[in-house]
């Protein structure tokens, strides 16, 4: 009976590896959406949603029957309490990914971008890997990858208010610049919760190797 959930339980991780790589994919391509200006790109982020949401709820549902089947203990069962909270956090992510890709095409109409855009771009890589190292920390079942995630989330702090006190500097010089400097203030929050959301995964793959909780403020 171990072997077989085992083997249910290693089934299910690649699952939500999956769910997690779509939910980076659709944060990834909004960006690129964004700094391109490719509309199509982002409607066809946005539509991902769906799948996002399918998966959550058929990776749910699995992990409460194997828990009904096995009545699993130790750390099969921290493995399963923490996939059922990473699917809550993976969604998240995903949904910051369909909202930056939904002002996409508003934004698009103010050219040029000003300057805090390019920080974006920035803060948007230390957010991506943060979340790629709190997934293979998951994957691996290795806490060496998220050791240094507090410095981590410090950083990408600073960053979301360094990029919303430029934008504030450069609408009140230009009114202009207000409309698009008002959507890379709400982008830079949506990618500091999504840095906060790896940091939660982060916690929940601590819990699950050691049997202790560790909070990442």
């Amino acid at each position: 009976m171990a072997k077989e959930l085992h083997k249910e339980i290693f089934a299910l991780k690649k699952e939500v590896v999956e769910m997690a790589n779509l939910a980076l994919g659709m944060l990834d391509d909004s960006m690129k959406a964004l700094s391109t200006q490719d509309i199509e790109l982002a409607i066809a982020t946005e539509k991902k949603k769906h799948k996002i949401r399918e998966m959550d709820a058929d990776i749910e549902a699995k992990a409460l029957k194997l828990i009904a089947l096995y009545q699993p203990m130790a750390i099969d069962l921290r493995r399963l309490a923490t996939i059922l909270k990473m699917i809550t956090y993976i969604a998240r992510i995903g949904r910051y990914g369909k909202d930056i890709a939904s002002v996409v095409e508003e934004i698009s109409k103010k050219q040029p971008y000003p300057a805090p855009f390019i920080n974006l771009q920035h803060m948007w890589e230390h957010a991506k890997l943060m979340i790629q190292d709190a997934l293979k920390a998951f994957d691996e079942a290795d806490i060496k990858y998220i050791e240094n995630f507090q410095e981590r989330d410090d950083e990408i702090d600073e960053m979301r208010w360094s990029i919303f006190r430029e934008c504030l500097t450069y609408m009140m010089e230009d009114p202009k610049t207000i409309s698009p400097c008002a959507f890379f203030s709400m982008i830079a929050r949506f990618l500091e919760r999504s840095g906060d959301n790896a940091c939660k995964i982060a916690e929940k793959v601590h819990y699950m190797v050691t049997g202790e909780h560790k909070e990442i403020t």
